[in-house]
């Protein structure tokens, strides 16, 4: 029986933020697979490993979690006054699909680089040495996203000494700009309140602040579903009937924010939204052993990615926070002391983030005008990646 060989796709494996993913250029990509569909989904599939029932992708380039198991794509932009376009696609782990349904925050801090070592940015962009700003429409939810990324002698600069808890080595700083980050078309607060009751049959009636910042994210109160708010990874993704409750609020809660028609499709749409829990700053012990003082921070925080507690804090989720804590009145904004707030500084598994967003009020309606905080980027490693000739 003969078989088709490999093919290979020009391609680079980055960290970006505490993620880690494949990013293409839209013209490296197989003919088929340049324009959205069936093709392309099944060839990113494909070079991430998925759908692996046994949880691993060790076929792939996938890492087994939902930081790990990420795809990007990088055009030159059809949008005026932008740079490029920038397509995010989340790749289930042991599902044959790829959601499209939001962006990724963390890998939004090598979208920059990766352009400009591309030839994606106008050479006449790039200085010598200092800043290149880079204008980036984030397709997923039409949006633009400023990156400033550091250039020394005519490259970018990768290597520095900021430090970015989750990752364990440091970088060179990238400051990202979320500008209107209200995702989607619709209100920031898509019920109209700050703070809604979310009945969620058989496991109770919370109260919720949902926000569509960043992402679309459903916060709740740690204490109203029984936990602290310093929780880690372990304490969280080891208990299958926890995970399953918080899986069944978050449908419920998509279905209160019109995400969604019916329950049931929260299934197909797992990247958003996201479900988060917030509490007071309290002490603990971060995941890497580091103390974390409640005195250093205003707020704790964990938040659920792709049906997992994330080891850190999902860049869309960080613009959520810092979008929620900048309101009066939301969950997030009590749990942090309540007032007015242009920035906060919020505790997670990793250790601590701070991040800042400007908020007003306009005729009775809340708005963000932009989100900004500090991520890092490094390539991995560069060159192709194979897959069967049939696997598209």
């Amino acid at each position: 029986m003969a078989h088709v060989p490999q093919i290979r796709v020009p391609a680079t494996y980055i960290r970006g933020g505490t993620s880690k993913g494949v990013f293409f250029r839209l013209q490296d990509l197989p003919q088929a697979c340049q324009v959205p569909g069936e093709a392309r989904d099944k060839l990113l599939l494909r070079v991430i490993g998925s759908p692996d029932p046994y949880g691993q992708q060790i076929d792939g380039m996938g890492g087994a979690t939902s930081s790990t198991s990420k795809t990007v794509i990088v055009a030159r932009s059809e949008q005026p006054d932008h740079d490029v376009d920038y397509l995010f696609g989340q790749v289930a782990i042991n599902k044959a699909f790829v959601d499209w349904s939001g962006n990724c925050g963390n890998l939004t801090a090598a979208v920059g680089a990766f352009a400009i070592a591309g030839g994606l940015v106008d050479p006449a962009r790039i200085p010598q040495n200092g800043i290149c700003t880079v204008r980036i429409w984030q397709k997923n939810i039409g949006k633009t996203i400023i990156a400033h990324v550091p250039i020394t002698n005519g490259a970018v600069q990768e290597t520095g000494d900021f430090e970015l808890d989750g990752v364990t080595f440091p970088a060179a700083e990238v400051v990202i700009e979320f500008m209107d980050p209200a995702d989607g078309e619709g209100s920031m607060f898509p019920t109209g309140n700050v703070v809604d009751e979310l009945e969620v049959p058989g496991i109770g009636t919370f109260k919720a602040t949902m926000i569509n910042s960043g992402i679309p994210t459903i916060f709740v109160n740690a204490a109203d579903i029984g936990y602290t708010g310093t929780e880690l990874q372990k304490d969280i993704n080891s208990d299958a009937e926890a995970l399953a409750r918080f899986e069944t609020m978050r449908a419920y809660g998509a279905l209160k924010m019109g995400l969604i028609a019916d329950v049931a499709e929260a299934a197909a749409r797992q990247h958003t939204p996201k479900i988060a829990f917030v509490a007071p700053a309290t002490d603990y012990v971060a995941s890497s052993g580091k103390q974390v003082a409640a005195g250093d921070i205003d707020v704790c925080v964990r938040a659920l990615s792709m049906g997992k507690l994330h080891h850190a804090m999902m860049g869309t989720a960080s613009v959520a926070i810092a979008t929620a804590a900048a309101v009066p009145g939301t969950l997030v904004n009590l749990a942090a002391g309540g007032g007015l707030r242009e920035a906060v500084t919020f505790g997670h598994p990793s250790g601590t983030l701070r991040v800042g967003a400007a908020a007003a009020e306009v005729n009775g309606e809340w708005t963000a005008t932009k989100a900004v905080m500090s991520r890092s980027a490094r390539v991995l490693m560069e060159g192709w990646v194979r897959v069967p000739g049939d696997a598209f």
